[in-house]
């Protein structure tokens, strides 16, 4: 196995302490989620090289395919080539139901995160993967906090998850895996028309006007802009929200914070009434329910009542409809 490229290498490790340290984990132990592709096999063989004797990786089977458990033995014998302890994880239930895809992400990182406990979780994203999000939030309307796309990093369930090589094309990963000549599998499922992705990757292929470094990042812009946001809502909250009946003072405010806050407080309130119908998210549509509000109606969305005052908005729980 031919070493991979030295500037390819340091490349990689600043990637990685420019995000870990933005995560608070620099020099934490890397557990890399390596799927096989030529995009992770190129992390895998980076990361060895890049920080040897503080890499392990763990292969996700879904089993949704014939070939994942032998893609999934490829990568462990890389890794015993390399020196890298592998483990392969499996779903706790198959993975059923239609947008398979999007349903088989959930027991990918629960199986991920818990097996990466007390080292910081590398995945594979990159410029092209953000590009490809990005297109397709815009085509669906996606507020600041969807326009942000792949962050950098976050963390979930304890486990900081860095994403080191957003800046990086799946040309150039595909370019280290062949130089140094390890083996990687492409998943059919990446050519399949049906996908949204699938659809804006050929669309990015063929237009060079789209550059995908550049949308990625706008994307990071955008992951920015919504991180100042998400503190400016914050702190109004903790400042203002006083619990379920207590006017919520943010009329004033501009409407992407009223936006959050009357989300979070109609989330409040269900939880502290014992609401759960009907359903509501923190993603859901409350724009009529702004409308109504500035025109000073009071309104009922996820069976709560919002109605405003002199000092605020005020939430409870929404009347019983009457029966006919």
């Amino acid at each position: 196995m031919i070493p991979p490229p030295g500037a390819a290498v340091a490349r990689f490790r600043d990637d990685v302490a420019r995000v870990a340290n933005a995560a608070s984990v620099a020099g934490a132990p890397l557990a890399l989620a390596v799927s096989g592709g030529a995009d992770s096999m190129a992390m895998l063989v980076l990361a060895t090289a890049a920080f040897p004797g503080r890499v392990a990786a763990a292969t996700f089977d879904h089993r949704l395919r014939a070939a994942s458990a032998d893609e999934a033995a490829m990568v462990g014998d890389v890794c015993a080539a390399l020196g890298v302890p592998h483990a392969i994880l499996t779903p706790d239930a198959p993975i059923v139901g239609s947008s398979i895809q999007m349903r088989a992400r959930a027991p990918r990182y629960a199986a991920l995160t818990r097996w990466a406990a007390g080292r910081a979780l590398l995945t594979a994203h990159h410029a092209d993967d953000q590009a490809e999000t990005l297109l397709m939030r815009l085509n669906r309307a996606s507020g600041l906090a969807g326009l942000a796309a792949i962050r950098a990093w976050r963390w979930s369930d304890g486990v900081a998850i860095l994403r080191p090589l957003l800046a990086w094309r799946r040309a150039e990963l595909r370019a280290v895996v062949e130089a140094v000549g390890v083996p990687f599998v492409d998943d059919p499922s990446n050519d399949d028309p049906r996908h949204d992705r699938t659809r804006l990757r050929m669309l990015l292929a063929t237009t060079p006007e789209l550059d995908a470094v550049r949308l990625a990042a706008s994307a990071g812009w955008l992951a920015e802009a919504e991180e100042v946001i998400a503190r400016q809502a914050a702190r109004l909250w903790s400042e203002r929200w006083g619990g379920v009946r207590h006017p919520l003072d943010i009329a004033d405010e501009p409407r992407e914070l009223r936006r959050r806050l009357v989300r979070k407080a109609i989330i409040e309130t269900r939880d502290a009434l014992g609401i759960v119908l009907p359903a509501f998210s923190e993603s859901a549509n409350v724009e009529p329910l702004l409308d109504a509000l500035e025109s000073w109606q009071a309104t009922v969305q996820g069976g709560v009542k919002v109605t405003p005052g002199r000092d605020g908005w005020t939430f409870a729980a929404a009347p019983p409809r009457r029966s006919h």
